[in-house]
């Protein structure tokens, strides 16, 4: 977890440099199309700092006012970051339209094209990064952060395409729309990243697949139960807590009944290291056919 941490960290030397370069690429331009690029990697600063902190205080263990851990914290910042980008594009609309007013064309756009795309490069590969480091970890905070950047990577190459179009046709009014194309997209991803947080946030039930794998391990490792039913999960962060009601045959012991627990407990967390799992153990008298997985 150090290493996330680390790498968090490294994302706003990441930024700080893309954001440099395309504010170079917009000065050495005057291009509405570019300006809202690097309007955008102002929000990738923000948001690595954010992710910083969030990952940093998720880490930290249980406590007494948090039994359940910090790991939510990943989805506040998540939910920040998408507020975020909301705002950046609404600026970048306003940039458009006031492009639409007075059209103009790029100076220099050739240069601004190869200092916008040495960021873009840049982005790509940290995108690359964060994905696969956040996925490894189930942190929704690294993960958000690259895919943000993976979308910033696209939004800028379609503008340096953008610009070159402007250079080669002469048509300045294609600036200004090109910059209300982006800022679409980058509305649309805003609302893509604060609509995963509010999922978890809302304690949304995992995906099918998961908990078609959750009734599996049961499944394998309940012998001696009878069924499981009442089976509810909730994601915060990179941990998904798992209840479940474990019926066993009436006459058995409380140590019998304890060690299947123990059995199915090791069992998932073999197969998903960050499932934290919760048994209520009844006996047959309160099995539910209609609804439960036979063990």
């Amino acid at each position: 977890m150090k290493r996330l941490s680390r790498i968090a960290g490294a994302s706003i030397a990441v930024s700080l440099a893309v954001l440099g370069l395309k504010l170079l690429a917009w000065r050495v331009t005057g291009s509405a199309a570019l300006f809202s690029d690097a309007l955008e990697s102002v929000v990738n600063v923000a948001t690595a700092i954010m992710a910083v902190f969030a990952v940093r205080l998720a880490l930290q263990p249980p406590d007494h006012n948090h039994p359940f851990g910090h790991a939510k914290v990943e989805l506040f910042a998540a939910m920040a970051e998408g507020g975020l980008i909301v705002v950046a594009a609404m600026l970048i609309l306003q940039e458009a339209w006031q492009g639409f007013q007075h059209p103009d064309l790029p100076s220099r756009p050739l240069l601004g094209i190869a200092v916008n795309t040495l960021g873009s490069t840049l982005n790509g590969v940290w995108a690359f990064v964060l994905i696969r480091e956040g996925r490894q970890a189930h942190s929704t905070a690294v993960v958000a952060d690259g895919r943000h950047l993976a979308a910033d990577v696209a939004t800028s190459t379609g503008v340096a395409l953008g610009v070159g179009l402007v250079w080669a046709t002469g048509i300045a009014v294609l600036d200004p729309i090109l910059a209300a194309l982006v800022a679409l997209y980058v509305l649309w991803t805003g609302a893509h990243v604060a609509r995963a947080s509010a999922a978890g946030l809302m304690d949304e039930a995992p995906a099918p697949k998961i908990v078609q794998r959750i009734e599996t391990l049961l499944a394998q490792h309940g012998a001696g139960a009878l069924e499981a039913h009442d089976i509810r999960m909730r994601m915060a962060g990179r941990q998904t807590f798992l209840q479940f009601h474990l019926v066993v045959p009436g006459g058995m012991s409380v140590s019998e009944a304890h060690d299947i627990c123990d059995r199915i407990e090791a069992g998932i967390a073999a197969d998903m290291p960050n499932m934290v799992t919760i048994i209520h153990v009844e006996p047959d008298g309160k099995a539910k056919p209609e609804a439960a997985v036979r063990l």
